[in-house]
């Protein structure tokens, strides 16, 4: 039985081979072979299809769509309006710093300035107080010039009268004496001056 199943199956191979080929040929025509009932079910499920998408899922869709859009356009009209603020605080930032030089040239300015008149201030300060002193100097020595003199006049006096008494060996009234020599130093004080 073993040789003879062998054989059978053997010459069945073949005619088995052959008609998958037929098989396959029909089926491969039968999809470009127009078939009127399968057009027809096949439009019936594309319109239902769509039917059903248009009702229930298009507008779902649509929606998501268009609040996608929105909500692009509402981050664009966002991001616009705080790029016009940060220009604007950019500009205002500016502006600030601009200021902020123009009061800072005008601090320097001014303190330029007032050091120029403290400077000034001090320097006049310097020269009244050296006046002041000089004349104060020019007075002391005048005052030390006249107490000098003075005081030589004076010991002139009493020398005069010492060298007078003893050539006239005799003593006068020392108020008496004091105002001739005075008045002789006078003269020749004023002789001297004369002459100068």
């Amino acid at each position: 039985m073993g040789a003879a199943s062998g054989h059978l199956l053997a010459g069945a191979l073949p005619v088995m081979s052959v008609a998958q080929e037929a098989e396959h040929e029909v089926a491969w025509e039968s999809l470009f072979a127009p078939d009127i009932g399968l057009a027809i079910w096949t439009l019936l499920t594309f319109l239902t299809l769509l039917f059903i998408l248009g009702r229930f899922a298009w507008k779902p869709l649509l929606g998501a769509l268009d609040a996608r859009e929105k909500g692009i356009q509402d981050n664009i009209d966002e991001a616009r309006n705080q790029r016009e603020e940060a220009e604007k605080l950019l500009a205002r930032h500016r502006e600030q710093l601009a200021e902020g030089r123009r009061q800072a040239q005008a601090v320097v300015a001014e303190t330029r300035a007032a050091a120029e008149t403290l400077r000034k201030e001090l320097e006049a300060r310097a020269r009244e107080e050296t006046q002041a002193m000089l004349a104060n100097a020019r007075r002391e020595i005048e005052r030390e010039r006249k107490a000098a003199v003075e005081a030589v006049r004076t010991e002139a006096v009493d020398v005069a009268l010492a060298i007078a008494s003893r050539l006239l060996g005799e003593r006068l009234d020392a108020d008496r004496d004091r105002q001739l020599v005075a008045s002789y130093i006078d003269d020749l004080t004023e002789s001297e001056g004369a002459l100068a």
